[in-house]
């Protein structure tokens, strides 16, 4: 018997002109926690989707336990005790976590028996490895967190000895983060094999034993996580030496941008989501807002973005009123025109069309501007230059304008989003999560194009999970909890130990 779970060897897949993986080989010992890392597009998502079946590769061996498997599907991989979790949860919202977990596994036509079954099971689960999920909560009322250990269940109620987790963490606080790397430590005590896909370097050197670096389709290094350290796997997946610390000088803000006074906002059942948020932004000023996930802040945004109408409260921008703005056209639009410019938290569902090319989801939100029409319809060739100028940089990849926006990875489409807004040149601009899903090279290039706008006078409005990246770019730091602003810090002064009593809803004294 082999000491490897998994070993993959001289495997290559293209889509197209698109060399996806070059001759990749890559062996991972049993009862390891594992890391893949590399920039976005590196064909870490791909070379794992054909160890899960997703795809075939057009050349290559994979090994299962020392034994060659042809693995033509996902089915066949969870029978070879393979699962996989990926980075956009696979539930359904109104099923309970029960129904969810044995979804394609019913047991036969009794139901019940198989329910009967299945929640015994699951309940040994959960005590094992210490999953702490209500098998009868309906999955669309559970955190992002819990939701993500419903899947891992579900890998594991299928038998699964091998769990590969796509960018666990790119959508958890980072306390659900701890949570999930204390299941991943227990699972490898258990003897499972766990392969992690991650561009955060502080994970990989927390939770892995080894260490795949992946560049451009092909593997650059194979490393033991206690030989290195963030800089040098860092300078492996770029390909160069990278800067991990922000780079910014001190400078005067200049006029109020942005003034919110007493802003409130209630849903229809009547929950307070916001309750008297004051706070003003000025030129040439980046103010950061921290906070848990949930707190309050994407319903911050978008009210400033014109998405939601607040319930109380005022909102100036350059001394003029925009809370009830009067327009004949929706009001995001409207800000877009005042020179207001929003990159979404959620990318999927407000930042792109998976299903347009990309070249149209570079000019949503733009797309009456006169330079980009001929007559009454749009001058394709003008939006396609448009689209090479923001690829070329934006280091967008692939750099086709024609391609699927649907079909670029997690990081690259951030990218599109981010290369739209920016090109439009805001006096003000509203970021939620700049760098989710997003590389280290990518997160360096992010960061300091954010400085740079800072640099060139604009205010700059940012939402973030990752304190880290509000304690570095930000000149101040407002920290959101219960809906409430609960603290103001410098941000050459703030400590996480500081923020973090913020976070939990004390006062700042």
């Amino acid at each position: 018997m082999t000491d490897f779970a998994i070993e993959l060897i001289g495997i290559s897949k293209s889509f197209g002109a698109v060399k996806a993986n070059r001759d990749v080989e890559m062996r991972i010992a049993k009862g390891s926690i594992h890391g893949v890392i590399g920039e976005n597009g590196a064909g870490k998502s791909t070379l794992m989707s054909i160890l899960y079946g997703y795809y075939q590769a057009d050349s290559g061996q994979i090994r299962v336990n020392g034994k060659d498997a042809r693995i033509s599907n996902s089915q066949e991989a969870i029978r070879l005790g393979i699962g996989m979790v990926h980075q956009h949860f696979m539930l359904v919202d109104t099923f309970t976590v029960l129904e969810n977990i044995i979804l394609g596994a019913e047991g036969g036509f009794v139901l019940k028996k198989g329910l009967s079954s299945a929640r015994d099971h699951l309940l040994k689960l959960n005590t094992e490895y210490g999953l702490d999920v209500d098998p009868d909560a309906v999955v669309g009322t559970l955190g992002v967190g819990l939701q993500q250990r419903v899947e891992i269940l579900k890998a594991l109620f299928r038998g699964a000895e091998v769990l590969i987790l796509d960018e666990p963490t790119a959508v958890l606080t980072p306390q659900e983060a701890d949570h999930l790397f204390r299941i991943l430590r227990t699972l490898r005590e258990q003897g499972k094999t766990v392969i992690l896909i991650t561009h955060k370097l502080r994970e990989v050197i927390d939770i892995t034993d080894a260490v795949t670096v992946m560049r451009a389709g092909t593997v650059v290094g194979n490393v033991r996580t206690s030989d290195v350290d963030r800089e040098k796997l860092a300078d492996l997946m770029v390909g160069r030496k990278v800067n991990l610390k922000v780079d910014k000088a001190d400078r005067e803000p200049g006029e109020v941008v942005l003034d919110v006074k007493n802003l409130g906002l209630v849903d229809h059942r009547g929950v307070k989501l916001l309750q008297d948020i004051g706070f003003s932004l000025r030129a040439g000023e980046i103010v950061g807002i921290a906070g848990v996930a949930g707190n309050g802040q994407s319903e911050l945004m978008q009210v400033l973005a014109g998405m939601l109408e607040p319930t109380s409260g005022e909102v100036e921008y350059k001394g003029q009123s925009i809370t009830h703005l009067k327009s004949r056209e929706p009001k995001a639009k409207a800000l877009r025109r005042l020179g207001i410019a929003h990159v979404p938290e959620d990318r999927s569902r407000e930042g792109l069309v998976k299903a347009f090319p990309m070249f149209e989801n570079a000019i949503l939100g733009y797309q009456d501007d006169p330079r980009l029409m001929r007559g009454t319809m749009y001058n394709r060739r003008a939006l396609i230059a448009r689209t090479r100028t923001l690829i070329e940089q934006f280091d967008i990849r692939p750099g086709d304008p024609m391609l699927r926006a649907g079909l670029l990875s997690g990081g690259n489409q951030q990218k599109v989003v981010l290369a739209r807004e920016i090109f439009a040149n805001p006096d003000l601009l509203l970021v939620g999560q700049p760098t989710r899903g997003v590389d280290i090279g990518a997160i360096e290039f992010i960061h300091k194009r954010l400085v740079e706008l800072r640099d060139a006078g604009k205010a700059i409005l940012l939402v973030s999970v990752e304190l880290e990246e509000i304690m570095s770019l930000s000149d101040r730091i407002l920290v959101m909890a219960c809906g409430q602003i609960t603290g103001e810090v410098a941000g050459n002064a703030a400590t996480t130990t500081e923020l973090g009593l913020l976070m939990g809803g004390g006062n700042k004294q």
